[in-house]
């Protein structure tokens, strides 16, 4: 039972330091300014669409000089009355400025992702904010 113990004892504290480490690695949220993009794949059910997208997708992200965070998503299944699951895709990529993001919509990589998928989606809705601080 001792032994046991120890062992779980062992893990736990593994499994925590692991994760504080990765969490120092991963970059914060930049309140600044938020770039929130929904995307409705003309066919959202083709799982050869949702590859090609989401590749060329993560491709520009990975390129991409001006965005800070990003978050790919997806609908969940909607618990609430006041839930839109009706897009195929969700993106929000952070940046450090108003200035940033207006650079990041002209750069190359952006651009190429706009030619490579928007034969893809019948519809998107872009949401920018500020942050209030």
């Amino acid at each position: 039972m001792k032994q046991a113990l120890c062992i779980f004892t062992f893990i736990l504290i593994s499994s925590l330091s692991y994760c504080q480490t990765n969490n120092k690695e991963m970059k914060n949220f930049d309140a600044s300014f938020a770039h929130t993009v929904y995307f409705w794949l003309e066919n959202p059910d083709s799982k050869e669409d949702r590859v090609s997208f989401e590749q060329s997708l993560q491709k520009f992200l990975d390129a991409s000089k001006y965005a800070k965070t990003n978050f790919i998503g997806v609908p969940p299944k909607a618990s609430r009355d006041v839930v839109d699951g009706s897009f195929t895709y969700s993106l929000i990529v952070t940046f450090e400025s108003a200035e940033a993001q207006e650079n990041y919509q002209k750069e190359e990589a952006h651009l190429k992702f706009i030619e490579e998928s928007s034969k893809l989606w019948t519809k998107v809705i872009v949401y920018d904010s500020k942050g209030v601080n």
